[in-house]
């Protein structure tokens, strides 16, 4: 784990939405075998890969750590030798408490990282999405990285992504990627998804990876889908469309490190800025 290799194969596994939360789990454990018999070594699943995406479905599926979900998610890992993170699914925590959580297994499939979702999905758009995570689930508060072959990954939830602090204090502790499971909608999706990605790609010059769950237009709640891989530069290198799909890439890690050199944002912050008083 300690020489870095720049290459990281990576498969984002945008599954197919299905009420069934065992349904669900065994088509993510089929699409984690199938990326990792195509050569990636980094797979990511979307946020509430095993259930519907609706506040009156978190608790009746909602699991501790440990649990069935947990165990698939670490024995497919295991078995498949990748770093594996987990998409979300709804974490019954302390207290009865439930939290939109993502857990990240290494290649022995045990848990490197868990990412409770710090900003929940509040909204109410007139003549568009209305929804309010905040009826049922918790919020996170802790910022979350682990390590891999290929150095720091970050890892973010969704509406978390709207948050360009939380991106660039991934990158201050030394992430060359931030990892966002997430589940626009197609309100939100078509105008910010792939805009916020790049954005967050840009102010910090990592890479971003976003993985959505495939669009069913039957479903009380309808995921924009379009799972994608941003470059530091911006630049969307990698696609897909509606369907279910996994989407392949190769990352060359040192390009953020060059990125980073040519522009130097995380080196040459402004601090003493913050200390100027705005005269009106």
């Amino acid at each position: 784990m300690n020489e870095k290799t720049p290459m990281m194969p990576v498969a984002l596994c945008q599954t197919p939405a299905v009420k069934s939360k065992r349904q669900s789990l065994e088509i993510g454990v089929q699409y984690v075998e199938r990326a990792a018999a195509q050569g990636a070594k980094l797979v990511v699943l979307p946020e509430m890969f095993c259930c519907p995406y609706q506040n009156d479905a978190f608790a009746p599926n909602a699991e501790s750590a440990g649990d069935d979900i947990w165990q698939a998610l670490s024995g497919v890992a295991k078995a498949c030798r990748v770093i594996l993170v987990g998409g979300t699914f709804p974490e019954l925590g302390e207290e009865g408490l439930l939290y939109n959580t993502c857990f990240v297994f290494n290649e022995q499939g045990e848990q490197i990282a868990r990412h409770r979702k710090m900003h929940l999905f509040d909204i109410n758009i007139p003549g568009g999405q209305r929804f309010k995570e905040s009826d049922t689930l918790a919020a996170g508060n802790e910022i979350t990285l682990f390590d891999t072959p290929w150095g720091k990954l970050g890892v973010m939830v969704c509406f978390d992504v709207r948050f360009p602090e939380l991106a660039r204090l991934m990158a201050l502790g030394g992430a060359s990627a931030v990892i966002v499971p997430g589940a626009f909608n197609m309100t939100t999706g078509p105008a910010h998804w792939e805009l916020l990605m790049q954005a967050r790609a840009v102010d910090n010059l990592t890479y971003v990876l976003a993985c959505a769950s495939a669009r069913d237009e039957s479903a009380g709640y309808v995921s924009y889908a379009n799972s994608l891989v941003i470059s530091p530069w911006g630049k969307t290198i990698a696609r897909l469309d509606a369907q279910p799909d996994i989407l392949y890439a190769q990352l060359d890690l040192s390009e953020v490190a060059r990125a980073q050199q040519q522009i130097p944002v995380l080196s040459a912050r402004r601090t003493d800025l913050y200390d100027i008083k705005v005269k009106g």
